[in-house]
């Protein structure tokens, strides 16, 4: 993609603010504590949704963007990014396990998303999968491994209502939605969450390198059960593993 020279309308950006990297947090309240396990961390923009904090791995310059909630924001800050020079993103968030194995505090780095959401079929039809960059996806795996962390790899469910997920019964269309459900589930989807096909599948279209990284906070399939399923917030273990990532890719990149 050729490199803007004008200011990113939503982001506040431009190409002299920019880096080849970047690592995107949904929430704008993690971006500072991200920033913080680079050197030199220092805030960059602020507008919207939209976060910026820039840093240092390996010598080379990371932006720390977040991208909001859901496909359509994420989406603008991907286009963005790659507009400004971004060619690896890596997304760090969270999610809800679906699988009764995927406790709270697990990470899931997913292989490939189910594209429920409405962002991706703007931009190409259903047919294409929505799926990480190869490379990236092997550095997260490596990573968790590395830090000695209990992850999944697997299917995600991505989609745009969260209360379509926790309460589907006051939806006029609950049966469709449980029926969907029960379908992933079925099929092994290790977790729910809002943003991922849209990352994956814009990355692609864009050809930039793209993979993602979520710590479970609960499973609601776990809590059905009446197994074990404490709620936990801290994603310190994603955030490291997603750093530690990204780390090898720059390392990789510069000895090729």
């Amino acid at each position: 993609m050729q490199i803007s020279d004008v200011e990113m309308y939503h982001l506040k950006l431009t190409k002299e603010q920019g880096a080849e990297y970047a690592i995107l947090p949904g929430d704008p309240g993690r971006v500072e504590q991200i920033a913080s396990y680079l050197e030199e961390p220092c805030f960059v923009q602020q507008n919207r949704e939209y976060t910026t904090w820039a840093g240092k791995l390996l010598g080379e310059r990371v932006l720390i963007t977040s991208t909001g909630i859901g496909g359509p924001s994420a989406s603008i800050a991907v286009e963005e990014l790659a507009k400004i020079g971004v060619h690896t993103m890596i997304r760090v968030g969270t999610c809800g396990g679906m699988q009764l194995s995927v406790r709270s505090g697990d990470l899931v780095i997913p292989t490939g998303a189910i594209r429920m959401e409405g962002t991706s079929k703007e931009y190409i039809p259903v047919e294409f999968p929505a799926v990480p960059n190869f490379e990236v996806l092997t550095a997260l795996v490596q990573a968790a491994k590395k830090k000695g962390q209990r992850y999944h790899t697997g299917v995600v469910q991505c989609k745009d209502s969260f209360y379509g997920q926790h309460d589907p019964q006051s939806m006029p269309n609950a049966q469709e939605l449980r029926a969907k459900w029960l379908a992933w589930t079925r099929a092994g989807t290790l977790a729910s969450e809002m943003e991922t096909a849209a990352l994956f599948t814009v990355a692609a279209i864009r050809g930039v390198r793209a993979g993602a990284i979520m710590m479970t906070v609960w499973n609601q399939e776990r809590d059905a059960q009446g197994m074990e399923n404490n709620r936990i917030s801290d994603t310190t273990s994603a955030i490291q593993t997603a750093v530690k990532a990204m780390e090898q890719l720059i390392y990789g990149d510069k000895n090729r």
